[in-house]
């Protein structure tokens, strides 16, 4: 074996640790991680469908990835192919994008030799095997190329990881550590791609929770982050998300955790009293609110309105003291009309969050909101993103001001 990997991740803390996890199940087969794509035998990457701007990079990377031989080499001249076949890298597709087109991804970019959806990871090791022994039998070449380059794999009809994959012990930071507690997601936000390339939700036992990160803290690592598409969801049994919770802070020798992302439909007061109570959870909350518009709210299917969200939030901000709150916003969203981005506007001035991520709508496949009317342009979209922007720098600002007059 041997042949060097380079792994690119695109997209959230979920990719972020499935990227890990790819690359532990790969060293366990005796490939080697390269930090470093020039050389590389084989390029992977790992992508994020939440946003068209995220799926572009990707297909521009690709792109430029097939252009460079293993050593670096371009063309000398216009019509000269940069490398031989032998010379070309492995390049793989996989994650969230890979779910979502298939082996439609062939058509767009040939040079990718597999496409694995985010359930299969765990047979990456046998597809590269099965292309490398394919291009090793030395079979005559079709149009120039070799067999190792026109075989094409895509597995994408996986339901549940095999529990050992989270067991590699890989990570990339040697302090700190994600911790998946469940896959997918069973919302279905109109907006939101995530239920249609992640799966339904599905939780992990709480028991093989509680041995991943003792095995993290038996490396050394002492700060931990619980993570999930909707974290608050979680049930194993007679275990919700408060008690997983209560059990990760008797870990010993973990100093410190966290956990994203929260949906407030499921936030209870429960956890932030577990919050309040706890001496090792760090008080630090991402309630994403996407919309001050119970209208909007509605058209989203977020489950909750203004008045609901406002409440939470000063609950949370009474219980658990001295206390971060951050969240996402869309703006220009189906039919927003300027009333309802200014309720967004007023809640995000009467909340005044620590911090905001702020986007700008954009349609995905397969999703409830492409049967909505796209009506606002993206001159409009962008003037709204500024001004929530602005007021949330302002907030910002003035948080920092009055933190330093304070001490």
């Amino acid at each position: 074996m041997g042949e060097k990997v380079y792994l690119k991740n695109f997209g959230c803390q979920m990719n972020v640790r499935d990227s890990e996890v790819i690359c532990g199940i790969l060293k366990k087969e005796g490939y080697e991680i390269t930090d470093e794509p020039d050389g590389a035998d084989i390029v992977i990457f790992n992508t994020c469908s939440v946003r068209q701007h995220a799926e572009d990079k990707v297909w521009s990377e690709i792109g430029r990835i097939a252009k460079i031989g293993k050593m670096g080499t371009v063309p000398k001249r216009r019509g000269q192919s940069p490398f031989s076949p032998q010379n070309r890298p492995l390049i793989g597709l996989v994650g969230c994008m890979a779910q979502n087109y298939k082996e439609k991804i062939f058509e767009r970019a040939p040079n990718v030799s597999f496409v694995v959806g985010p359930s299969d990871i765990a047979k990456i090791p046998r597809i590269l095997n099965d292309i490398i022994r394919q291009g090793k039998r030395g079979q005559s070449p079709k149009g120039g190329d070799s067999p190792l380059f026109q075989l094409k794999i895509w597995e994408t009809d996986g339901d549940i990881r095999p529990e050992e994959i989270y067991h590699t012990g890989f990570y990339e930071d040697k302090e700190h550590a994600y911790v998946v507690i469940s896959e997918g997601c069973s919302n279905y936000c109109s907006y939101c791609v995530v239920p249609y390339v992640r799966g339904e939700l599905r939780n992990r036992n709480y028991k093989e929770i509680l041995k991943e990160i003792e095995e993290a803290v038996d490396k050394g690592i002492t700060s931990i982050t619980l993570l999930g598409q909707n974290v608050n969801a979680y049930k194993y049994g007679d275990t919700d998300f408060v008690e997983l919770v209560k059990l990760v802070e008797l870990v010993r020798g973990l100093k410190e955790f966290s956990f994203i992302t929260s949906h407030p439909k499921d936030t209870s007061l429960d956890l932030f009293e577990a919050m309040a109570d706890s001496e090792k959870l760090k008080k630090y909350l991402h309630l994403p609110m996407q919309s001050g518009s119970d209208r909007i709210l509605k058209l989203m299917n977020r489950g909750y309105t203004r008045k609901f969200y406002l409440d939470l939030a000063d609950n949370y901000r009474k219980i658990v003291k001295d206390a971060t709150l951050t969240t996402d916003i869309i703006v220009g969203f189906p039919t927003e009309a300027e009333s309802d981005f200014n309720d967004t506007y007023n809640l995000v001035k009467d909340i005044e969050f620590d911090a905001a991520y702020i986007f700008k709508y954009s349609p995905r496949p397969n999703t409830k909101a492409l049967n909505l009317d796209d009506n606002v342009t993206k001159e409009e979209k962008e003037k709204r993103h500024k001004i929530i922007l602005d007021l949330q720098r302002e907030i910002s600002r003035n948080s920092n001001i009055k933190n330093q007059i304070s001490k």
